[in-house]
């Protein structure tokens, strides 16, 4: 039954359970509450209420109990951070009154706040950091240069100890080396084929000034991209880029129409003098043989000159009529010689060449144009023969 109900006992008692015109009016007291809740971790510490004692004995004994819970909170906080693990890839640097102790490897480790500070990173990751500005070159150029440094801690003590903030420290390192690399080359060759040269030279500068900062920082690695010039001047320097790609594409032919002509020049050139060389050895050889052959011929032709002088015209006629068609029979003595001409082998051989036979009378003769001018002679003897 509701306490305002009819019939209620409203009269006598309000909803908190007290009685109006006396006792106490309002919630429920909170220091009963804190004080059965003292009561509790009391007897949990072994602090419970003591007949006929006073108040004073059990507030004593809850204030122990209190502390100790504390102490134990606190003792569990520190021991949570004191106690840390370090992964393989990772180093943990302890400074002990802000001087250095130890450098800690992997495993589970202990340090002891506040009296030691910890500073644990990862070093065998490596990190990166890219930049882009615009440089001027050696050539009083302006192009836009940017780059990428790959990097890793290689001694934690110098990058926790040496300098305050070492990354800051790089991205300035980066900024003078490659201002003075950029500085120091032309235009053309940051643009095209020069950024490797320019990105080795960036990274060997860089070390030695990190090494002359005790940053414990290494560089492993520096990528400069392609680098452009301003927007304003974009298409002028696209148009002097694919002129020097033709340039160079011109170059290429040229220098692959040289390797294929200049071999065979220099074979032709070497089959010349080979041809050379027969040649006169040939000519050499010939005339010494020419040379032994009339010595030889002197001499037999003093053991006998008639005989050698009909030999000599025999072997010279031979040779003179060799190449003619002409066939001329001799007869006994006081006959005519008779010539025969073989015209149907004749005309086979020489037909349609302009030197072609004509045809006379059948006493006429016909000149043979093989004959050398020098038969002329022996012609004109064969016609007063056949004449008479």
């Amino acid at each position: 039954m509701a306490w305002n109900e009819p019939g209620g006992n409203s009269n006598n008692q309000d909803p908190w359970g007290g009685r109006k015109g006396g006792g106490r009016q309002g919630p429920p007291d909170l220091d009963e509450a804190f004080r059965k809740l003292q009561e509790s971790l009391n007897g949990l510490f072994g602090g419970g209420k003591k007949r006929g004692g006073d108040d004073s004995g059990r507030s004593g004994g809850g204030g122990f109990g209190l502390l100790l819970v504390g102490f134990g909170l606190l003792a569990a906080i520190w021991m949570y951070n004191a106690i840390y693990v370090v992964d393989e890839q990772e180093q943990a640097v302890v400074l002990r009154f802000g001087k250095y102790h130890e450098t800690v490897g992997p495993g589970l480790n202990i340090y002891f706040p506040p009296f030691d500070r910890k500073y644990q990173e990862n070093v065998t990751r490596e990190r990166a950091y890219s930049k882009q500005g615009a440089m001027l070159t050696e050539d009083e150029n302006i192009i836009e240069v940017p780059l990428t440094v790959q990097y890793r801690i290689s001694n934690l003590k110098d990058f926790v100890l040496n300098v305050d903030e070492p990354e800051v420290s790089l991205q300035h390192a980066t900024d003078s080396a490659v201002r003075h690399v950029v500085g120091s080359t032309e235009m053309d060759q940051v643009l095209t084929e020069g950024r490797e040269l320019m990105a080795s030279e960036v990274r060997e500068r860089l070390q030695r000034f990190l090494d002359n900062y005790s940053t414990g920082i290494t560089i492993t690695q520096v990528n400069i991209q392609s680098a452009a010039a301003p927007r304003e001047v974009q298409e002028a320097f696209d148009d002097v880029i694919r002129a020097r790609e033709d340039e160079q594409r011109e170059k290429n032919q040229a220098e692959s129409y040289a390797n294929g002509v200049i071999p065979e020049a220099r074979g032709q050139a070497q089959r010349m003098l080979e041809e050379a060389n027969g040649y006169r050895d040939e000519v050499i050889a010939r005339a010494q043989g020419e040379a032994d052959r009339f010595t030889k011929l002197v001499a037999e032709y003093r053991k006998a000159p008639e005989v050698t002088r009909e030999r000599l015209y025999l072997d010279t006629m031979q040779e003179l009529m060799s190449n003619t068609s002409k066939v001329l029979v001799t007869g006994d003595k006081g006959q005519n010689n008779l010539l025969y001409l073989p015209l149907d082998k004749m005309i086979d051989n020489r037909a349609g060449s302009s030197g072609a036979s004509s045809t006379g009378s059948t006493g006429g003769v016909v000149r043979d144009p093989a004959l050398p001018a020098s038969s002329d002679l022996s012609q004109r003897n064969l016609r007063t023969r056949e004449s008479r």
